[in-house]
């Protein structure tokens, strides 16, 4: 072979090369100033959206197109950046733009597939992609993103880069950035993360579906684990940090439910309100809203409630299951099991499942999310009249079935339904009107009417003490004598109807003193009493409560509670009464604050004794207060004493034919209401009164509520004094063997 023969295709490949470095040269020369500008990340400004807080900084509610909890790189976890740094960029600090050890790995790996299979993205490029690319796997692309990626690092430092990719990357579930992904998987901040949760999270980025730990929780905890690994090779975590975090992976909230603390219809309510306020903008500007909620409280109010429920369901059988469906006698799979519950919504610790064998000893039900399970023995007690070939049609539990099931106090399977019932509770600070708990019904993703702001229901006997109030000041007392006898109403007296009350299972005790007939709630007692200060006076007086006199007409009847009052207008009311006759707006938002953390509304807090109307006179508070903490001691409320305090009055609320159930109680710094009753008015049962539906969840969650609050004793206001009476006649009595002490007022009452 001649020289010339072996220099030719030198000098051709070199041509090629020349020309095909012109080419790149060329395309990068037009290509460059015409990439796009990196305002968008100089001046950064993601659609963050609205997000609402309990008062100790808990996140109830979360409303806008995306996920966003903007951080500083600072507020970020050390272990946090580690972790990223670990799973996608380890050299982030170290190389330029590019890595270029990565993409001669990459490049090797595809010069052997006939597509990109795999790629060498830096934080950077990735931080470039986010932001002005698309996810299109292909050589144009990739060149437009490396170029993309040298111009951000001519601009930006490395700090800044990094912070920017925190806060932008999606990690699925709508949430994008590391801050708002901890709340969507793991209901916490960041830095309340252990180094486990923080490596899932930093596992995310490389494919967000495939590694969601609530969709594929196996291929999750492998790229968890590979995570780890990556972390203990570059000396970010120790070998004790490392085995620990393995040992302890941690566990996620699933998303569908998104946090941890329960206040939906709170995190509603506010929502509603800032788009009132604010208009729709609220749902990207970032806002922040600080409820008055207190955590503790809020979760001992739905724990509450939702045991309140399921104990009446309970005490009322079970009504069969949900729903059929046909199933095939033998190769029904996973997926065609998951298909059939598909529509099929759970409910907190209330599972749905469908059933794929039963028997009268066990059924297997396949439970949605879950898998296979079994339930036995004492889980089947509940709907044992369901089970076996007696069993009526539609009620009988069979192959197909849609039933729910939960764990029971042992942990073991039960078979359990959804309750027809609903119930609402709510507290709020006596002294300024600020709510510390709201749970508007049994389940808000079924049902998001609010039974506390929305529901005008009859308040039965639980109205009764507004009725005594008025009639305090009109000369009775608490040892006036009156009959607890039958009696018609005249239809005069009656707004035209005839009526012929009675008291709860006609029990009736003759002449008794004004104390016993509240705390023995006596219907007769309380109608002679409105009899006697007239209708229209208490019509009037009830206004000073903030009740709507339109809701309440002045006939006899109202003094049975024949109106109609909002669980969260009787709180109000009762506070009245709590604080020492003042008269409190309840409220649920403290502050709102602007995406730079700006407070741009501030509550303004009017409390008893600090600007707050007083509307009754403070002696007519305490003798009430007084009278309500025997419904308790010795009325129709004893079970309350469970609590173990001398601190708590209230009162049961029972409407006619059991259709609602109340009960209003407090102590001098916290009152609360608990209501249960069917949407659609229906009798709760015979028994079912306040003291027996409503009373055991004001109890529950007061045995929470006030565990820091010490008792308090009851303060006797200036103008009252006590006599020694006979508990028979009323009447003074200062030698008798069963004489007791009343509070009266020193002076007769004045009378408006």
């Amino acid at each position: 072979m001649s020289p010339r023969s072996f220099l030719y295709p030198l000098a051709i490949l070199a041509a090629l090369g020349l020309v095909g470095l012109g080419i790149i040269v060329l395309t990068l020369a037009l290509l460059y100033p015409n990439l796009p500008s990196l305002e968008s990340m100089t001046d950064y400004r993601p659609k963050v959206p609205l997000r609402i807080f309990t008062a100790d900084d808990q996140l109830i509610g979360e409303f806008g197109e995306e996920r966003r909890a903007v951080l500083k790189l600072q507020a970020v976890p050390l272990r946090m950046r580690q972790a990223i740094l670990a799973a996608e960029d380890d050299r982030f600090y170290q190389h330029g733009a590019v890595d270029y050890q990565g993409v001669m790995r990459a490049l090797l790996a595809n010069v052997f597939s006939a597509s990109v299979k795999e790629g060498a993205s830096t934080i950077t490029m990735q931080v470039a992609r986010n932001f002005f690319l698309s996810n299109e796997r292909t050589y144009a692309r990739k060149l437009s993103e490396v170029l993309l990626a040298y111009k951000i690092e001519s601009n930006l430092t490395k700090d800044q880069i990094l912070e920017l990719y925190i806060n932008q990357i999606y990690l699925g579930q709508r949430a994008y950035g590391f801050g708002a992904a901890a709340y969507v998987y793991y209901g916490r901040p960041l830095e309340q993360l252990g180094v486990a949760e923080l490596a899932m999270l930093a596992g995310l980025p490389k494919a967000p579906s495939r590694y969601n730990p609530v969709i594929n929780p196996k291929r999750a905890a492998l790229r968890q684990q590979y995570v780890l690994r990556r972390m203990h090779e570059l000396k970010f975590v120790s070998d004790a940090e490392y085995n620990d975090a393995l040992r302890h992976p941690g566990h996620v909230t699933p998303f569908h439910s998104g946090f941890l603390l329960k206040a939906d219809y709170v995190a509603e309510m506010a929502r509603q309100y800032m788009v009132r306020a604010y208009g729709d903008e609220v749902y990207n500007k970032g806002y922040k809203v600080v409820t008055t909620l207190l955590k503790a409280d809020q979760d001992a109010a739905y724990r509450a409630v939702r045991q309140g429920v399921m104990d009446y369901d309970r005490r009322h059988g079970y009504r069969g299951p949900e729903d059929y469906v046909e199933l095939a006698a033998s190769g029904v799979s996973e997926e065609d099991l998951e298909d059939a519950l598909s529509d099929v919504e759970g409910s907190d610790d209330l599972y749905p499942g469908i059933v794929v064998e039963a028997s009268d000893r066990e059924v297997r039900v396949y439970v949605k999310s879950t898998g296979m399970i079994s339930v036995k023995g004492e889980g089947l007690v509940f709907a044992k009249a369901s089970l076996g070939s007696k069993a009526h049609g539609d009620q009988q539990i069979r192959r197909g079935s849609i039933i729910r099931v939960s764990h029971d106090d042992k942990g073991d399977w039960q078979i359990t339904q959804y309750p027809n019932v609903e119930a609402a509770l709510v507290s709020l600070d006596s002294h300024n009107g600020a709510i510390r708990a709201l749970v508007g019904g049994f389940d808000f993703n079924q049902n998001k009417y609010n039974h506390v702001t929305q529901a005008y229901r009859q308040p039965g006997s639980s109205f009764k003490p507004f009725i005594y109030s008025a009639a305090l000041e009109k000369g009775f007392t608490p040892a006036t004598l009156v009959s607890d006898t039958p009696f018609s109403v005249d239809p005069a007296q009656n707004g035209g109807e005839a009526w012929e009350p009675h008291n709860y299972e006609d029990e009736y005790l003759g002449p008794i003193r004004l104390r016993v007939a509240l705390a023995k709630s006596k219907n007769m007692v309380a109608i002679r009493v409105l009899q006697a200060i007239t209708p229209a006076y208490a019509h009037q007086y009830i206004t000073r409560f903030g009740f709507d006199p339109d809701k309440h007409q002045p006939y006899l009847s109202m003094a049975l509670g024949s109106g109609s009052a909002s669980p969260l207008q009787m709180a109000g009311a009762y506070a009245v009464f709590a604080n020492g006759g003042f008269r409190v707006t309840p409220f649920f938002i403290d502050r709102i604050l602007d995406a730079h953390g700006t407070v741009i509304s501030q509550s303004r807090q009017v409390a008893a004794g600090e600007g707050a109307e007083q509307v009754i006179d403070p002696r007519n508070a305490f003798i009430m207060t007084s009278m309500m903490r025997d419904v308790i001691r010795m009325g129709t409320a004893t079970r309350a004493l469970s609590l173990g305090r001398q601190d708590l009055a209230g009162k049961t609320g029972t409407t006619n034919d059991h259709v609602d159930a109340w009960f209003t109680g407090f102590q001098p710094s916290l009152v609360a209401v608990a209501w249960v009753g069917f949407d659609r008015p229906a009798s709760l049962g015979a028994k079912e009164t306040g003291a027996q539906a409503a009373l055991p969840i004001w109890i529950s969650y007061m045995e929470r509520a006030l565990r820091t609050i010490p008792e308090s004793a009851q303060v006797v206001p200036p103008g009252i004094t006590t006599m020694s009476i006979d508990p028979a006649t009323g009447k003074p009595d200062e030698t008798g063997s069963n004489r007791i002490t009343e509070y009266f007022y020193s002076e007769p009452a004045r009378v408006n």
